[in-house]
């Protein structure tokens, strides 16, 4: 059975990154009807966030991540991880280590002046001798001397690394708090871990937890290090590019499906492709086909995504979606029409609840520049009477309904489409953009649209402007 895991540290919000690497270990367990777990990293007491570890649950619950059993939090596990502290310290595969920061500082000075890596140079290792006062020690593992630490990475191949690179790492600290490698390695093991999908920013934290792997005789999982999120100049991307808390998005107006399809698509692919599923995405997603090189974040990609998506979501669903947003139109009597003309022309949630408003909400003010080139000569005179004719009409519901009249009323006139269309845009809306007249009046209704033509003509007039 795949087992894979997400494992957040609680010191900062949940982002894109962090969801992208969720994504794909959910998504390889669930293909291969495994498990996926959730561990919250919080041995580090003075920099969790209470707050930090809500909105990564609420992120989770919002993009529809779920995950197997309950959450697991390594606070809750230092017993565990002291025993097998204990348990090294007397097989002598550990060991206490008594030196002090100051000669530490020391060693690493010394070395950096000869041209050297800095490392501990594993003077307690077999120290035998009367330990020094006033030092709380730490205890630091036997890391592998000779030899080659070798494991095949399912994005980046094999991977070796010369034992001498990897010095006698501490495990637990002088207050006895273990280390992020030790308790990452041993509830990857007890969790059952068949597979490691993360950011290959841990790649070379990879060796020294084969070490503590090894020393415990514990099987390790396959590695997968998935190469980051760089911004489109190709560094790493910060918040100004898009690295933002998950819930973020929410707020501007994504929805989740768009959120996850945008991300699927950073490091993974399958041929030209650009619109997934989360069952397709659950047919075909391999770790091993994610790409070995940075992705890169495209904003413009993920709106047109979030459009994609918009367009094709129910109107009952989008109107309860737009509630957050302060446009509630779930009983608006008209709510197809209304969705149906504005969702075609809205990236996000927060742009179609702004065009939702402009439709319902009579103009407050009339753009200049749009008064000066709509409202010329008698085009008062020509709202007035199509007023007249709309007035009159009988059985208008559709928008096809109003198109008819527009097209009689044009006819009649002997003038141009444009010379109703562009006044009458603008005494509707205020402006010249937004859905066709025919799709405005059928949501507004004939009184309303009437109220608005009048309206305009008693502010803006008929006269040249």
């Amino acid at each position: 059975m795949i087992v894979t895991r997400f494992a957040p540290s609680p010191t900062g919000y949940l982002h894109i990154g962090g969801l992208r690497t969720a994504l794909f270990s959910w998504l390889w367990a669930r293909r291969n009807g495994g498990k996926f777990l959730l561990r919250i990293e919080d041995t580090d007491r003075s920099r969790n966030n209470e707050e930090a570890l809500a909105a990564i649950l609420e992120a989770f619950d919002w993009v529809g991540l779920d995950y197997d059993g309950e959450v697991v939090y390594q606070s809750q596990r230092f017993d565990l991880y002291k025993e097998y502290i204990d348990r090294l310290l007397a097989e002598d595969k550990a060991y206490y280590c008594y030196m002090s920061k100051e000669e530490l500082d020391a060693l690493r000075e010394a070395q950096m002046a000869r041209g050297e890596r800095p490392r501990y140079d594993g003077r307690y290792r077999d120290f035998t001798g009367t330990p020094p006062e006033g030092v709380e020690p730490v205890v630091r593992i036997k890391a592998p001397r000779s030899g080659t630490i070798v494991f095949e990475d399912g994005v980046k191949g094999r991977i070796e690394i010369a034992a001498e690179e990897v010095d006698d790492f501490i495990i637990a600290r002088s207050d006895g708090t273990p280390t992020y490698n030790f308790v990452v390695a041993i509830d990857d093991a007890l969790m059952g871990l068949t597979d490691v999908i993360r950011g290959d920013d841990h790649l070379y934290n990879t060796p020294k937890q084969l070490v503590v792997y090894e020393a415990l005789g514990f099987k390790p999982p396959r590695f997968y290090h998935v190469p980051m999120i760089h911004n489109e100049q190709g560094r790493k991307l910060s918040k100004r590019d898009g690295a933002l808390d998950v819930m973020e998005y929410k707020r501007q107006g994504f929805l989740p499906e768009a959120l996850l399809n945008f991300l699927v698509r950073l490091g993974w692919s399958r041929g030209d492709q650009e619109i997934f599923t989360i069952e397709e995405m659950l047919e075909y997603f391999d770790p091993h086909a994610i790409n070995k090189s940075a992705s890169s974040y495209n904003l413009d990609k993920l709106l047109w995504l979030n459009g994609h998506y918009i367009n094709n979501t129910s109107n009952e669903r989008l109107a309860k979606l737009l509630e957050e947003f302060g446009v509630h139109i779930a009983d608006h009597d008209r709510l197809e029409f209304l969705l149906d003309a504005t969702k075609v022309r809205s990236k996000t949630l927060v742009e179609l609840a702004e065009n939702i408003r402009m439709i319902l909400e009579p103009p407050a003010e009339y753009d200049p520049k749009a008064v000066k080139k709509a409202f010329k000569g008698d085009a008062g005179e020509i709202l007035e009477a199509f007023a007249g004719k709309l007035g009159a009409a009988e059985g208008l519901h559709l928008p096809s309904d109003y198109h008819r009249v527009m097209e009689e009323f044009v006819a009649e006139q002997e003038i141009g489409f444009g010379k109703l269309g562009m006044p009458l845009r603008v005494a509707l809306l205020g402006k010249m953009s937004g859905p066709g007249m025919d799709e405005v009046m059928a949501i507004l209704g004939v009184e309303e649209t009437i109220g608005r033509i009048q309206k305009a003509i008693a502010q803006i007039g008929g006269q040249e402007a």
